[in-house]
């Protein structure tokens, strides 16, 4: 019997050159990482640091999968998949490339026009061109074709750009959003006449406006559209092809390992501190849970990744590992806040402390960003053919 979900996970392994890369990785970060507490390094993805990014680039590892001719590594997904794993464990600042590295920037070699890729590529590949993602608005919720911001055709070409976007990650830093607007029809049409655009932030009409999160940190913004005039050449692929679009950039958002270490400094640093206290056997359970899972999950992982190298779109398939990664980067601060809290009078790691406070502030978003666990269960579903 076979499963349309089940079909496309087939054990994968990651080759040996892509193992190989590891150590080269391993010896960037020990020369251009700062010692940093685990509080700082638990802020990975939501690091923003310009001069870091700009120092990954110049090792030509921003934008490891574009081709050379525009300044790309040309590196498999598998290479990818072991750079970010490596970033993320060591904790280092990746905000500010992120997006541009993950999914804007093979959006535009998939879909851009010859000019758009010379334009755009070589500066993300640089570190020059820092991207955000314009999905999110107020009034749609997840239901990311109801949006209602809209490109209208201007009169002597181009578009006016009207709108709002919110939970834009790092907005006021970045250079550039590819926003997912409505440019013909209405919201009833759904998937159709959506259309996705390249927004210059710094063009006059757009405001930013940043979000303070629990935290205390602004990484999240929210994001004006009034009357901005955007050029004919803002326009991403065919006008009206947005959702088909959309759709596969967000297979690149939720396929790699980014949906699994987002608490991974903390579960190391509280490992570390058993270790040194010689109570690890205290939490074997909770230890051997996290173990399995994890273990579990990164394989997965790397069954996804073995499709995006063979240039599938694994839609469906990074849905569930997105869905199942986010129950487990959850956990890690909702288990390890339990156990520190099972003794009152034992001395508290003032590092750990700080850390899983950080995590466990920020966790909730874990499973909003990248489309909520109900989208992703729905769309699961369809793919097992249950809707």
């Amino acid at each position: 019997m076979s499963s349309p979900l089940l079909d496309q996970l087939h054990l994968a392994t990651l080759p040996p050159e892509a193992q190989a890369f590891r150590a080269e990785v391993r010896q960037f970060l020990a020369t251009e990482m700062p010692e940093l507490p685990a509080d700082v390094r638990a802020r990975s993805w939501m690091g923003f640091d310009a001069a870091f990014s700009r120092r990954l680039a110049a090792r030509g590892w921003v934008g490891v999968t574009l081709p050379r001719e525009y300044g790309g590594a040309a590196l498999d997904a598998f290479s990818r998949f072991v750079l970010v794993e490596e970033l993320l464990a060591a904790g280092a600042p990746v905000a500010g490339h992120w997006i541009a590295d993950r999914q804007s920037g093979p959006l535009i070699l998939k879909y851009g026009t010859a000019a758009q890729k010379d334009f755009y590529l070589p500066r993300i590949c640089a570190g020059e061109a820092f991207f955000c993602i314009g999905m999110s608005e107020p009034n749609a919720g997840s239901d990311l074709a109801s949006v209602g911001s809209r490109a209208t055709p201007a009169d002597g070409g181009g578009w006016r750009l009207n709108g709002r976007k919110i939970w834009t990650t790092n907005a006021q830093n970045c250079q550039y959003m590819i926003a997912l607007v409505r440019s013909s029809g209405t919201a009833e049409d759904r998937h159709q006449g959506l259309s996705q655009f390249i927004v210059d932030l710094s063009l006059p009409g757009v405001t930013i406006r940043p979000i303070r999160d629990l935290a205390g940190d602004a990484h999240f913004s929210e994001v004006f559209f009034d009357d901005v005039a955007l050029p004919p050449e803002a326009l991403i692929g065919q006008e009206g092809s947005g959702w088909e679009q959309v759709t596969a950039e967000l297979a690149f958002e939720r396929s790699g390992p980014e949906r699994l270490y987002s608490s991974i400094v903390l579960l190391d640093r509280w490992l570390t501190v058993l270790r040194a206290s010689g109570q690890a056997a205290r939490h074997a359970a909770v230890l051997g849970r996290f173990a399995t899972h994890l273990s579990v999950l990164r394989n997965l992982s790397i069954a996804v990744t073995a499709q995006l190298a063979s240039g599938q779109s694994p839609v469906i398939a990074a849905a569930l590992v997105k869905d199942i990664g986010t129950e487990f980067e959850q956990a890690v601060p909702a288990l390890i806040e339990a156990a520190l809290g099972a003794d009152p009078e034992e001395a508290l790691d003032a590092e750990l402390q700080r850390a899983c406070a950080y995590v466990s502030q920020v966790a909730p978003t874990y499973s909003l960003r990248g489309g909520t666990r109900e989208i992703l269960r729905g769309m699961i579903a369809r793919g097992l053919g249950l809707r």
